[in-house]
């Protein structure tokens, strides 16, 4: 990963220095260079890829005290200095975001420049304080004022930051507590503020053993990071957690405490399992076809036999039973069609269509599904609508989606209707089961990434999200109707084509 984001920035190394000098300009032109910005920012680029060949934080002291002495000589502060690195995050990760050519997920690789980015930053912070530290020993009525305006400028970078951000006495308590903080684990500064540090741990005794595990090897190392882990939320709800933990040392020598910056990776950890589903179901994909084929061959040679006896045979009772098993033959041929079909690589290109024909592939599809044996399916299919401007496979995806969650929720016992209808501008697609039924927040959340009613394991709140973009996609909406224990009705509404 590292070669990559290396030859990533060099490979956009011109248009990277290109915005970042331009956003510099743009915020500071009154108080740098042009020469100076470009000699700034071309420093910067090269510390930041010995640091990412290296990792190794202290090549770039050299670089970080040759920038303080020039922010410092034109009268920059703390903040300014945030916003000049947070333009060359912006550079950056706009080339890694839309580059296509690299298979590593760019949430990691940006996720990666935001790590490096932010422990340089931080590295300039400290070397901000010691300056600032010493020069106020000169005079005592400087040092109380240039602490007053040094702590509120760390209050507002450590407030304003996405991270969750705490201070951990010696004696295991809470000392500080940031904004971040309390986004991400919902406790307000009063709430946790002299309360044990594992107030946050889950119940569970090897997140106890982890943390004293943490308390030794802080000490003993100065600084340690924790790739994955847990931590408990407010509201009990388990957050996949980053730690960057960095020791305290008092003023005899001993630790005095420690900080824990905490990120929140649990959307990401989601995402990458969906990647991986999304990778699991494409070797399904390539299996489809060759199942079909070792099917498919051995099912055209009965179904030949068959005929030939259906023809040759005068008895009743064998005529009708080969009748039974032609029928079912030709209910697995399809079956196994629809699966190929449904598994192949989908095409992207809009084409026009009348689409009663994917509604009544989705219905066939989700027909199979082994909870249906009790569900029955009511149709009233207009098979005159007029033709609109869509993607096959991806609105097929939309209509699978949803007729799964009408299965779902009247947990495989009960009624679906669909019907489709139009008028001058749209027509409309309704999906009608007497399910459980939602109330209006939950109807409010339901288009909402991850959001989800089901248990674990048996739903990503995916689904609906992804419809709801592909009928947007098509300018067309998703509207839906619903009342708590008396089921739900969802219509898709989709613009005719002009042409």
């Amino acid at each position: 990963m590292k070669k990559l984001l290396i030859l990533l920035i060099k490979k956009y190394y011109k248009a990277i220095l290109d915005i970042w000098v331009d956003k510099i300009l743009l915020s500071f032109g009154n108080k740098f260079s042009k020469s100076q910005i470009t000699t700034f920012v071309e420093s910067s680029l090269h510390t930041i890829l010995e640091v990412i060949d290296t990792s190794d934080y202290t090549v770039a002291d050299q670089y970080l005290i040759d920038n303080y002495n020039l922010f410092t000589k034109i009268n920059l502060s703390l903040l300014e200095v945030s916003q000049v690195f947070s333009y060359g995050r912006y550079a950056i990760i706009t080339y890694i975001d839309n580059d296509e050519s690299s298979s590593i997920d760019p949430i990691i690789l940006i996720g990666f420049i935001d790590e490096i980015i932010e422990q340089i930053y931080a590295r300039y912070g400290v070397l901000h304080q010691e300056v600032q530290m010493k020069e106020l020993a000169v005079d005592r009525d400087r040092i109380a004022a240039k602490l007053e305006t040094n702590q509120q400028y760390l209050s507002n970078v450590l407030d304003s930051s996405d991270s969750a951000i705490m201070v951990i006495d010696k004696n295991e308590k809470i000392v500080s507590w940031n904004e971040g903080a309390e986004r991400i684990f919902g406790y307000s500064e009063e709430e946790v503020l002299g309360k044990e540090s594992s107030l946050l741990l889950p119940n569970n005794k090897k997140y106890l053993d982890e943390l004293e595990r943490i308390k030794e090897d802080v000490i003993k190392f100065g600084s340690i990071k924790i790739s994955e882990t847990e931590r408990k939320s407010k509201n009990n709800e388990i957050l996949n957690v980053q730690l960057n933990i960095t020791n305290l040392p008092g003023s005899n020598g001993e630790s005095s405490g420690r900080t824990v910056i905490i990120k929140d990776i649990t959307e990401l950890k989601r995402l990458k399992e969906q990647v991986d589903q999304s990778e699991k179901l494409a070797v399904i994909g390539q299996l489809a076809a060759g199942v079909a084929h070792e099917i498919g061959n051995p099912l055209a040679s009965i179904s030949s036999l068959v005929q030939i006896l259906q023809r040759k045979s005068k008895d009743t009772f064998v005529v009708e039973n080969l009748s039974i098993i032609k029928e079912n033959i030709d209910r697995i041929t399809r079956i196994v069609r629809e699966l190929v079909d449904f598994s192949r690589p989908p095409s992207y290109e809009k084409v026009i269509i009348q689409i009663t024909d994917i509604i009544k592939t989705a219905l066939g599809i989700v027909k199979y599904d082994k909870r249906v044996k009790n569900v029955k399916f009511l149709t009233d299919l207009d098979d005159d609508l007029p033709k609109i401007s869509v993607v096959p496979d991806q609105l097929l995806q939309v209509f699978v989606n949803i007729l799964i969650n009408a299965l779902d929720a009247i947990e495989g016992n009960g009624v679906i209707r669909v019907n489709s209808y139009s008028n001058n501008e749209f027509i409309y697609v309704e999906i009608i089961d007497d399910g459980c039924g939602m109330d209006k927040d939950t109807v409010t959340k339901i288009f909402d990434p991850f959001y989800t009613t089901k248990e674990v394991g048996k739903g990503t709140g995916l689904g609906l999200s992804v419809s709801y973009g592909i009928i947007k996609k098509f300018h067309g909406d998703i509207i839906v109707e619903s009342e708590k224990g008396k089921g739900s009705k969802f219509i898709v509404k989709l613009p005719i084509s002009e042409d």
